[in-house]
């Protein structure tokens, strides 16, 4: 699909699968089971639409407060999805990566995940980011804390150099994010990265996401003037 002005990053809070199950009669997990078909729908359409990045907001270091039921059935649900679509990856030519504290997962998951990207890395399409047990605040912290370990010192610390020790730091910010679920916050995710992005929110719930929204989306991106604070810098689109 032939798009002007194409987004190179796009980032993705996908909310909604527990109250998609209750919609539908079954427990939350089923909304979990069903919006792995939304995830292969988005990173097909940002394939297919010549986006560079694609990051998915998959776990937050808010979730492992929830039931250890549904947690538990998340990280198998995670090993599965890795497994049952790695060769899928490979196919398309998809790299896979992560941010968050991932030594939080259970070591079965840490080595799915390895593996993957370790496959993967070489791939040269679409670079799908899985936000693990990750939260804005969390990694801004870490960042902190690793500056004050290196020895750092005030005058040489700038937007670029701190960007350098957060998790995405060879990854461009993003130039959409998208939340499904209708609501309307950004729940701790990528809070550095999103001070010029901009914003779009969906009613749909997250199982029922595909590929023809996310060009939506972008189609309505390329309506928009893009400004970055006081300069007035714009990226307009192209005729």
């Amino acid at each position: 699909m032939k798009l002007k002005i194409i987004p190179e990053h796009i980032a993705i809070i996908m909310d909604g699968n527990g109250r998609w199950a209750e919609e539908h009669g079954k427990e939350r997990i089923y909304g979990h089971q069903n919006g792995v078909e939304a995830v292969r729908s988005a990173i097909e359409g940002a394939g297919e639409a010549g986006v560079k990045f694609l990051t998915l907001y998959a776990f937050s270091t808010e979730n492992w407060n929830r039931p250890k039921d549904e947690v538990d059935a998340l990280m198998r649900l995670l090993v599965s999805a890795i497994q049952n679509d790695l060769d899928n990856l490979m196919t398309n030519q998809v790299r896979l990566q992560a941010i968050g504290n991932i030594s939080q997962l259970p070591e079965v998951c840490q080595k799915e995940l390895n593996d993957a990207m370790e496959k993967t890395k070489e791939n040269s399409g679409l670079t799908v980011i899985l936000a693990l047990s990750y939260s804005g605040r969390w990694e801004i912290m870490n960042a902190v804390k690793r500056l004050i370990s290196n020895n750092i010192t005030e005058n040489d610390v700038n937007e670029n150099s701190f960007s350098m020790f957060l998790n995405t730091k060879n990854i461009p910010d993003p130039d959409i994010l998208i939340r499904t679920g209708r609501e309307y916050r950004i729940s701790n995710f990528l809070l550095w990265q999103i001070a010029y992005t901009e914003l779009f929110f969906s009613e749909l719930l997250w199982p029922d996401f595909r590929k023809e929204h996310l060009f939506d989306i972008i189609k309505e991106y390329q309506t928009r003037q893009r400004r970055f604070g006081k300069t007035g810098k714009q990226i307009k689109e192209e005729n």
